[in-house]
């Protein structure tokens, strides 16, 4: 909407020398190099003009709003926008011309394109009065000497005019030396569908645009309709910009430098609407008297990524205007649910028309032509317009403006401003592989939250005596929504959104029942058959010993029991259980009381042991299910039970952490920073490790791409990679005795021989002591009071010393290559906080602003607030001094997590709280 620029973070001539203010991400660069020769290759003829090689050029910057694939090219592929630079790409090279400032900072590629494609970089440096047609040359000869045929095609950007001399000289040359072919198409494909990070992006966009909306533009227009303000649309589209650009004020944590406007924000009113992507506000006066409509549009974007949002607000609508909407509701609905992996692009429109026929035939002509466009990079991805044409296929990744309106309805009333009016409805969408989803849903677009209503002069003059008798006359508001008819308590309003919550829900969980995929597992681990069992491999190797008597073979991991006059061997895995016993009532003749051992073998079907592939396949085996054996050597029969208990616990201790190490993902190798790391010492760490040195303290250091702990213990130290920290909190000892940093991980590691997701540093702030008199100290004890001022003194210091590295490892964390991962620290809000019992004992449960947490306790408890389909609070009732909660996660697999005895006076906050975050 409006012409658009180029804009994204570029490296200017004056920093495009620091490496320290800009750093390319080399690991994106290489995978995103790989996807753009692998579609190059793949589809050299369908989509990339049958081209020998593609050359970019991005003009020089623009102050205009405006959208360029060669721009969108540098920021995909190199992360920032180099203006004035030719990229050239032939199979065996790639070749930028630029300036010396821009060529310091590209020089880095070259060894991360050799290894990823065995690809050279080569660089031609253009001074500042030069025209760069010697460059020129050097690059036209090389794409001569590595095309495969005399008649070089080369792809370029067609729809873009060249700009500058240096643009317009390449072109010039370009044309005169070889045949041009279009590769606009090649490059939709390539950016069509986006990873993880570049989705991020667009959610962190979606949430701006859509929180500028909900708590900046309508509590603004509110105050503007209550108070009857004089308020333009240009000038509502100003502040709305400002606000876009200065994220606080919506109450958004994003930084302001990330942040920029898609398109100037669009308000209309008064009977003039266009519902075209390149419209805009007028001068004209916001307009809303009875039966107007007011539409409001925003759009921005997050590290160039863009997102857009659009509602229409209706002000004591009539019926037509009433039955239109609720129509363009359901038809946008049907739009985003059609967006499916596999699923035609154009059957998106084709759903929105089928419900408008179905439900409204009279409207259907007045329906807009198509119901959005990909969105990403560009405002509008061509190739991916949502019209009933489209023939292309959906896929997962992909991200999608669903925008849809309905274009000069007409009303019954004779107000030229309010005859004629439209309505426009559009939110960001995500494919994903089951349901669709909507990055934008934190603006509610339902019926009850976008109609208002005016108090008409007959109602406050019938309402007028009784509103003096009572006080209230400066307190009325002239606008409410439409779904109150009086002032709402806090509960109404809370019971309100629950339902609209509970509704919206139902609506995404059917389409996810509807998409499939939900799927079942019994969560069994591979067990090990009884053919991975080998103690020998030969018979050879089997002991032989006349003397017929149970050994206990340690090396071999195996037990040989004398059986009708052998040894016959048994690995200890097999056994279940040993014991022995004395029988007091029966002897031998020389006095000695008759001993016993008894072995219990894990025999296939019984309880706790379920079948292995193994012995399914042999169903005819007969298996040694207990033996048991009698010697008058009591002490011998003892040892020996001990020794084949000791050897069964050494081999399950091992089996055990070999497969909790087979499960674990590979994670990337630490790189130590070249300077001298940010320190944090004297933490101890849980779980902590094991033996002698586990209360032994250790130094937490950050390095280029994670975290290392390390005690003074040889072997005793943790890596932890930043990309695997999927949570970090930072808790400073308020009313607890330590302070800790916690961090929750994506994959488990291991900590000693401990798997874990969770691991945690901290310091204790105070020692527990205990008075040996056993007497009461007074108040006024100078000792007392001295005592309290040095742990009041430690306690400040130690959380001061954490607050500090917290803060360093942030502006690590805020480097270009590790800016992808989004990373920061939080920290619990313990006035939300809760008393409770996740696990077995009481726990003091805190919220924080993604996370329900309690760090304090183990084993602790991290729970990920949008991971969380639905809350039930249980055993809610009168005279009940506790209830439970019980929380139900989005992936169905999970069990369901119980929270027991919160006491009933925190019922009412909680409620608060979770109507806040939407669940």
């Amino acid at each position: 909407m409006a012409d658009h620029r180029n804009g994204t973070a570029k490296p200017s001539e004056q920093n495009a020398s620091k490496s320290s203010s800009y750093q390319i991400d080399l690991d994106t660069f290489s995978k995103r190099l790989k996807a753009f020769y692998s579609s190059w290759e793949e589809n050299r003829d369908s989509l990339w003009a049958s081209a020998d090689a593609i050359a970019v050029a991005t003009p020089p910057p623009s102050d205009d709003l405006r959208y360029l694939k060669s721009s969108a090219l540098n920021i995909w592929l190199l992360g920032y926008e180099f203006p004035e630079t030719i990229m050239v790409f032939t199979s065996k090279q790639i070749h930028f011309l630029c300036s010396q400032k821009k060529a310091n900072l590209l020089e880095t590629l070259g060894k991360s394109a050799k290894s990823a494609l065995n690809l050279e970089v080569l660089i031609h440096v253009k001074a500042k009065n030069e025209d760069g047609a010697s460059q020129m040359e050097e690059i036209f000869n090389a794409i001569k000497s590595h095309a495969e045929s005399e008649k070089v095609v080369v792809g370029h950007i067609a729809r873009e005019a060249a700009e500058g001399k240096l643009l317009e000289t390449w072109r010039e040359k370009l044309e005169l030396n070889f045949q041009l072919g279009d590769v606009t198409n090649g490059f939709s494909e390539l950016f069509a569908v986006k990873d993880e990070n570049e989705i991020t992006n667009v959610k962190k966009a979606s949430f701006l645009s859509a929180s500028v909306l909900k708590n900046f533009v309508v509590p603004k227009l509110e105050v503007i309709i209550d108070e009857e303000k004089k308020v333009t649309h240009s000038s509502l589209m100003d502040d709305t910009e400002k606000a876009i650009l200065d994220p606080a004020k919506s109450k958004v944590k994003l930084k302001a430098e990330n942040v920029d406007i898609c398109y100037p924000p669009i308000f209309q009113s008064g009977g003039q609407f266009d519902l075209r992507p390149n419209s805009s506000s007028n001068d004209d006066h916001l307009y809303y008297d009875a039966t107007s409509v007011i539409i409001c549009a925003i759009g921005s974007r997050y590290n160039s990524y863009c997102s857009n949002v659009a509602r229409t607000y209706l002000i004591d609508a009539d019926d037509i205007q009433n039955r239109a909407y609720n129509v363009l509701f359901k038809a946008h609905e049907a739009a985003i649910g059609s967006l499916k992996p596999g699923k035609k692009i154009g059957e998106a429109y084709k759903a929105a028309m089928e419900v408008v026929e179905r439900e409204a035939p009279e409207f259907a002509s007045n329906l807009t032509k198509s119901a959005g466009t990909g969105i990403g990079l560009e405002f509008q991805e061509s190739g991916l317009r949502l019209n009933a044409k489209n023939d292309r296929l959906v896929k997962a990744g992909m991200i999608f403006n669903v925008s849809l309106g309905f274009q000069n309805l007409k009303a019954p009333t004779n107000n030229p401003k309010t005859e004629s009016f439209s309505l426009l409805l559009a939110d960001t969408v995500i494919v994903r592989e089951n349901v669709p989803e909507v990055a934008t849903s934190t603006s509610s677009k339902a019926f009850k939250d976008v109609a208002y209503s005016f108090n008409d002069e007959e109602e406050e003059e019938k309402s007028k005596p009784k509103i003096e008798m009572n006080g209230l006359d400066g307190f009325l508001s002239k606008t409410t929504l439409r779904s109150d008819n009086q002032e709402m308590t806090k509960e109404e309003q809370r019971r309100q959104h629950q339902a609209e919550l509970a509704r919206q829900k139902n609506e995404e969980t059917a389409r996810r029942l509807a998409g499939g995929g939900l799927g079942s597992s019994d969560g069994r681990g591979a067990l090990r058959t009884s053919n991975d069992l080998v103690a020998y491999k030969n018979v050879d190797d089997v002991m032989n010993s006349r003397e017929l008597m149970i050994y206990v073979d340690q090396r071999n991991e195996a037990i040989l029991l004398p059986i009708h006059g052998s040894l016959v061997p048994f690995h200890i895995a097999t056994v279940k259980s040993v014991t022995s016993q004395q029988d007091c009532n029966r002897g031998y003749e020389d006095g000695s009381r008759m001993s016993y051992i008894r072995i219990i073998f894990n025999v296939p079907g019984t309880a706790f042991v379920p079948h292995d592939a193994n012995s399914l396949k042999n169903q005819g085996a007969i298996y040694l299910k207990e033996v048991t054996f009698r010697s008058k050597d009591a002490r011998h029969i003892n040892e020996k039970v001990q020794l084949i208990k000791n050897l069964r616990r050494q081999v399950a201790s091992r089996e055990s952490e070999r497969a909790e190490r087979a499960t674990l993902v590979t994670q990337e190798k630490l790189q130590l920073s070249k300077t001298k790391p940010i320190r944090l010492s004297d933490l101890k760490i849980r779980p902590a490790f094991e033996g002698r040195g586990r209360k032994m303290g250790g130094t937490l250091e950050a390095h280029f791409n994670g975290f290392r702990f390390s005690t003074s213990r040889q072997g005793e130290s943790v890596d932890i990679m930043y990309a695997n920290v999927k949570h970090a909190f930072f808790q400073p000892a308020e009313r607890e005795m330590i302070t800790l940093l916690h961090f929750h991980l994506h994959n488990h590691i291991m900590v000693g021989k401990k798997k874990t997701k969770d691991v945690q540093f901290y310091v204790e702030v105070m020692d527990v002591v205990q008075t040996l008199g056993g007497g009461r100290r007074s108040t006024y004890d100078p000792d007392e009071i001295e005592e309290e001022q040095q742990e009041r003194e430690r306690t400040n210091k130690i959380n001061s010393e954490f607050s500090a590295f917290v803060s360093r490892v942030g502006d690590i964390w805020d480097q270009p290559h590790l800016r992808n991962l989004q990373l920061e620290f939080d920290q619990p809000l313990r006035e939300l906080g809760f008393h409770g019992v996740p696990q077995k004992s009481s726990a003091f449960i805190v919220p924080t602003s993604s996370c329900l947490v309690e760090l304090i306790e183990t084993p602790f408890l991290v729970i990920t607030l949008s991971e969380i389909e639905i809350v039930n609070l249980e055993r809610v009732g009168l005279g009940q001094k506790a209830f439970d909660m019980a929380i139900v996660f989005k992936d169905f697999k999970k069990d369901v997590l119980r929270i027991d005895a919160i006491p009933i006076a925190a019922l009412d906050g909680i409620k608060e709280w979770l109507n806040a975050i939407n669940i």
